[in-house]
C-alpha cells in the first residue's frame, strides 16, 4: 500500500505521539472525493441548488461552489436569501461560460480558447475565481502580437488584471515599430495614443518611427483628428529627429502645411539642431537593458571574438565572431545595429590593413559585410551624427590619413568629406550637439594634443583648445556636454590620467585618474557612467574594466572580460534577443604578457 504513493506518513518530530501511533496524509483523497462529487452532480444526486443563466438550469452542490468561489461562499454562508433558495438566478453570464466554471469547480480542469476567453475572464473575475483568472491571463499573454497587444492591455485594465496589463504594455513598448502599423493603433483615442508615445520605454531604432506613427494616426480620420496634432507632437522627441528628416517634412508634409503652429514648432526644432544648440530633451530608454559590445582587438595576434557586457546583471556573453580577425578597429551602433570599421589583421602570416565594414544584427546574432571604405584605415576613430557613420583618420601601411569618410547605412555607401588639418591615427572621436570632435592621435612623428571640430552643415573642420597632455590611443567619449579623453600613450608612458573638455567653455581640465594606465583602450557610456575597457598598460594586455562616476569624480573596478585585449572596438546598444545562441562567459579572466610590443604609434 505504501509503495503506491497513495499516502505519506508524517515525519517523526518531538511532538509525535509516544504510543507508537502514526499520522498519515492521503494524497489522492481530495481528487477522489471531487471525482465522486462530479459523478453525483452528473447523476443529479444530493444537489442542493440550481443555478439559472438565460433560462438554462445547472444543478450543483453549494459546498463545492462555495469552496471554489468566494462569491458563492458569501452568497451561501452569510444569510442572504440565496443561501436557502432552490433556484439562483445569475445575470450577465452566458450558459456555456457558467457550465465551464462549474466544471472547473469540480474537476480543476479548464479549456481556454480565443472563442471563450473574452467571456470567461469577466465571469471568473465576477465570481472571484482567481485560478481561472490566472489561466485566462496566461492564455492571453501567450497570444500577444503586434496586432492585438493594445486591445489585450485595454481588456486587462478593464478587468483589474494588473500583471497582464503590464506585460501587454511592455510588449507594446518593445514591439512599437510593428504595433504602430496595426489597425488597433490607428483606432486608439487621442488620449490613449498620448499615453503610449510619451513613454520613455518605447523601443524604436529612430524617433522618426514615433513621428510618422502620429502623422499616420491623424491622417486615418482627417479632419476629425487634425486638431490633436499639436498636442501629440509635444510627446514626440523631435530634437532627436535629424535635420534632413525635419527639412523633408517641412517641404512635403501636407498635414504640416495645414497646421501653421505645428509647422513653426518643427521649424524651431530644425533650427536648434542646425545651430548645434545644447538639447536637454530626454532620449528614449527602451526596456531592453543596454549592453557594451566589445569586438576584435589584439592579444599576440588580432582577435575575432566578440562579447557583450550587461552592467545591470553583471554578465558577459559570447556572440558570433567577426568574419575576419581585426585589431585597431572602431565600433558604432546605428539604428540598433553594431558596425565594426577598419583595423588590421595582425597575424603570424603578416599584417594586412583593412577598409572593411561588418554589421552585426543583435536580433539574429549574425554578421554581414557592408560596403568598404575607399582606403584601409587601421586605428581609425568613428562616431555618428544623424544616423550617419564617420570614419576619421587611421593609417594604411606607412600612410597616415587626415581624410574622413561618411557612411550612409540606408544606401550602404561611403562619401568623402572635408579632410582634417592634421594626420591622425589612434585618434578618438566623439559627438556633442551634432558636432564631431577628433581628439589627439599620432601624425607619424608626434603624439598629438590638438583637437579638431567638424561642422556637418559647413563641411568644415576648425581647431579647438588642445588637451593638456598629448595622447594617442586614448578612449574618447562624450557625456553631458563634455568630452572625456581617457588614458592613452604620450610617446613615453601609458597614461592613467583623464581630461575633460567643456564644449561651451572650450577648456580642458583633469579629473580623477584611473587605477592603472591604459592605452589602446576603448570607452563607452551607460547610465551616466564611463566604462574604460581593456587596453595595454606597458607590460600586459588588460582584461579589466573600470567605471567612472562624474558626480563623485572617482573610478572603480567593475568587471573583467574573458581575456585581455587592446585595439578593440566598443559601442553600446540593446541587448541581443537571441540569448539561446549566446554563450555566458563565466571563466575567470586571464592576463597575458605580450610576446611582442603592440603597435603604440
Amino acid at each position: 500500500m505504501s509503495s503506491s504513493g497513495c499516502f505519506r506518513p508524517k515525519p517523526v518530530t518531538a511532538e509525535s505521539p509516544l504510543d507508537g501511533s502514526m499520522y498519515f496524509t492521503i494524497l489522492k483523497q481530495p481528487k477522489e472525493a471531487f471525482e465522486v462529487m462530479q459523478t453525483l452532480r452528473q447523476s443529479n444526486k444530493l444537489c442542493d441548488v440550481t443555478l439559472v443563466a438565460e433560462q438554462q438550469n445547472f444543478r450543483a452542490h453549494r459546498v463545492v461552489l462555495a469552496a471554489a468561489s468566494p462569491y458563492f461562499r458569501a452568497m451561501f454562508c452569510t444569510g442572504m436569501r440565496e443561501s436557502c433558495a432552490e433556484d439562483v438566478q445569475l445575470q450577465g453570464i452566458k450558459p456555456c461560460i457558467l457550465a465551464t466554471l462549474i466544471q472547473f469547480a469540480y474537476t480543476s480542469e479548464l479549456h481556454v480558447s480565443e472563442l471563450n476567453v473574452c467571456s470567461l475572464l469577466p465571469a471568473a473575475t465576477m465570481f472571484q475565481m482567481s485560478h481561472v483568472v490566472e489561466a485566462c491571463c496566461t492564455f492571453l499573454e501567450h497570444q500577444l502580437d503586434p496586432s492585438n497587444c493594445i486591445g489585450i492591455a485595454r481588456f486587462a485594465m478593464e478587468h483589474g488584471c494588473r500583471d497582464l496589463y503590464h506585460r501587454a504594455s511592455r510588449y507594446m513598448e518593445s514591439e512599437f515599430s510593428r504595433v504602430c502599423q496595426s489597425e488597433e493603433f490607428l483606432q486608439m483615442s487621442a488620449d490613449q495614443l498620448m499615453q503610449v508615445i510619451q513613454r520613455d520605454e518605447i523601443n524604436v531604432r529612430c524617433e522618426s518611427e514615433v513621428y510618422l506613427s502620429v502623422i499616420s494616426w491623424v491622417c486615418y480620420e482627417m479632419p476629425a483628428r487634425q486638431h490633436t496634432l499639436e498636442h501629440l507632437l509635444s510627446a514626440v522627441r523631435c530634437h532627436f529627429l535629424t535635420p534632413g528628416f525635419l527639412e523633408k517634412q517641412l517641404q512635403s508634409c501636407d498635414l504640416l502645411k495645414q497646421m501653421p503652429t505645428c509647422r513653426e514648432y518643427i521649424g524651431r526644432c530644425y533650427k536648434d539642431l542646425t545651430l548645434h544648440k545644447c538639447i536637454r530633451a530626454k532620449c528614449r530608454q527602451p526596456p531592453t537593458p543596454p549592453v557594451i559590445y566589445v569586438s576584435g582587438g589584439y592579444l599576440r595576434h588580432s582577435l575575432s571574438n566578440v562579447e557583450c557586457y550587461n552592467p545591470t546583471t553583471h554578465e558577459w556573453h559570447r556572440l558570433a565572431d567577426l568574419p575576419m580577425p581585426r585589431s585597431g578597429v572602431s565600433a558604432c551602433v546605428v539604428q540598433g545595429r553594431l558596425y565594426v570599421i577598419g583595423g588590421r589583421n595582425n597575424s603570424p602570416d603578416g599584417n594586412v590593413d583593412s577598409g572593411a565594414v561588418d554589421c552585426y544584427d543583435p536580433t539574429v546574432n549574425t554578421w554581414q559585410s557592408c560596403a568598404g571604405m575607399s582606403v584601409a584605415r587601421n586605428r581609425v576613430g568613428t562616431a555618428t551624427i544623424d544616423g550617419l557613420l564617420y570614419a576619421v583618420g587611421g593609417s594604411h601601411g606607412g600612410t597616415h590619413h587626415k581624410s574622413v569618410e561618411r557612411y550612409d547605412p540606408s544606401q550602404d555607401s561611403w562619401a568623402n568629406i572635408a579632410t582634417m588639418d592634421v594626420k591622425r591615427i589612434g585618434v578618438g572621436a566623439a559627438v556633442v550637439n551634432r558636432l564631431l570632435y577628433a581628439v589627439g592621435g599620432f601624425d607619424g612623428v608626434n603624439r598629438l594634443s590638438s583637437v579638431e571640430c567638424y561642422h556637418p552643415e559647413n563641411d568644415e573642420w576648425c581647431m579647438m583648445a588642445p588637451m593638456n597632455t598629448p595622447r594617442s590611443g586614448a578612449g574618447v567619449v562624450a557625456l553631458d556636454q563634455c568630452i572625456y579623453a581617457v588614458g592613452g600613450y604620450d610617446s613615453t608612458f601609458q597614461l592613467p590620467t583623464v581630461e575633460r573638455y567643456d564644449v561651451a567653455m572650450n577648456t580642458w581640465d583633469f579629473v580623477a585618474a584611473m587605477s592603472r594606465p591604459r592605452s589602446a583602450l576603448s570607452t563607452a557610456v551607460i547610465a551616466n557612467k564611463i566604462y574604460a575597457v581593456g587596453g595595454y598598460d606597458g607590460s600586459e594586455f588588460l582584461s579589466t574594466v573600470e567605471s567612472y562616476n562624474p558626480e563623485q569624480d572617482e573610478w572603480r573596478e567593475e568587471t573583467s572580460m574573458c581575456c585581455g585585449r587592446s585595439g578593440h572596438g566598443v559601442a553600446t546598444g540593446a541587448e541581443p534577443k537571441i540569448r539561446s545562441e549566446m554563450t555566458k562567459l563565466t571563466q575567470p579572466p586571464r592576463r597575458y604578457t605580450p610576446a611582442a610590443q603592440p603597435d603604440m604609434s
